[in-house]
């Protein structure tokens, strides 16, 4: 596939999440909740987790934000649900070596096994939008943090 054709395929992937998030919304019951925001561009996110015998047992959110920050949010949610807290951090440190450009693969996890989240990848050339696609990711380990307390 061109390069091209990938970066379009990428922008799709994006605003399919943007424009249809998954696991947007509430969670009921016990959670934890991470509310942090990024002053600079106006994102904000709320963040709740279940996490139970070391396992992300759901995840939701809600905010408002660019494309890139609301779909980072809702390919996150995807990929965590059902992960040893321990894999969710180990995606979450390979995620941020990918928006600084550094190699992901860390022997256990591979691109690939980010699912949508590689269409983020591009992100990375351009610094101001970091901080957009990392949002969700910081409150992630801020919640699992939380939650071992």
């Amino acid at each position: 596939m061109s390069f091209n054709n990938l970066d379009t395929l990428y922008r799709q992937v994006i605003m399919d999440h943007y424009k249809n998030p998954r696991n947007r919304g509430k969670l009921d019951g016990d959670h934890i909740t991470v509310e942090l925001n990024n002053p600079t561009c106006g994102d904000r996110i709320d963040l709740q987790l279940r996490i139970e015998d070391g396992v992300v047992q759901d995840a939701k959110f809600e905010g408002e934000g660019c494309s890139i920050s609301m779909s980072s949010a809702s390919m996150m949610t995807q990929v965590i649900i059902g992960k040893k807290v321990e894999d969710a951090l180990k995606i979450s440190h390979m995620f941020s070596d990918m928006m600084l450009g550094k190699d992901v693969d860390n022997g256990e996890f591979d691109l690939d096994d980010l699912g949508d989240i590689q269409a983020l990848q591009g992100v990375s050339k351009f610094p101001a939008r970091i901080k957009c696609a990392t949002l969700a990711w910081k409150a992630l380990e801020q919640g699992v943090q939380k939650g071992e307390q």
